[in-house]
């Protein structure tokens, strides 16, 4: 089974939303307007390209992403792996030509499925709406999380508010950094 890991820049009020300057939120940016820039904080990010074999969405974040990350050196390993978009509305006609194979799933199931087969960990970026799902369905089986010292007050969250059963995580790895920044990286227990 492959292992599904949800990445994200979180707020210490789990706020994710536009992080890297997107237009439409009012403190959109703020990972980079707020917090000063300190590079070994970020040292998970590459790691991420090298252990990761796929790549999992939202429509939403790929309509993001998908002008601007395929000419981005920093995500040059992501431009060859496998994308997969969860959407019930994306069409064929609305993918980039220029960033590899991607895949359109129209449901939890097919996520599911996709963790059945062979290959190595699947990567889930940006996709706040997608995360709810797959956290209350209990597909997500890691959390890479850049914690910013910042409370954004409004805006989504990366988790859910669904009233459901306790989820345990197992903190497997963490750091603090000189800018207030802290990396935790948690295991789901199933």
């Amino acid at each position: 089974m492959r292992r599904l890991i949800s990445t994200a820049f979180i707020s210490l009020d789990g706020v994710v939303e536009a992080p890297g300057g997107e237009a439409g939120y009012r403190n959109a940016g703020w990972t980079f307007k707020e917090v000063e820039f300190v590079p070994d904080a970020f040292e998970i990010k590459g790691r991420e390209q090298q252990e990761s074999t796929a790549i999992l969405m939202g429509r939403v974040s790929y309509e993001a992403f998908s002008p601007v990350w395929p000419d981005m050196a920093e995500f040059a390993e992501y431009k060859v792996m496998p994308k997969y978009v969860v959407s019930t509305t994306l069409t064929p006609d609305k993918l980039v030509s220029n960033w590899g194979e991607t895949t359109i799933l129209r449901s939890l199931d097919e996520v599911a499925a996709l963790k059945e087969t062979e290959g190595g960990p699947i990567i889930v970026h940006g996709s706040a709406t997608l995360n709810h799902a797959l956290s209350d369905a209990g597909l997500i089986d890691r959390y890479h999380l850049l914690v910013y010292p910042l409370l954004l007050g409004a805006g989504k969250r990366l988790f859910s508010s669904t009233d459901k059963d306790t989820q345990k995580l197992k903190l497997v790895e963490y750091e603090a950094y000189a800018n207030g920044l802290q990396k935790n990286v948690f295991d789901v227990i199933h």
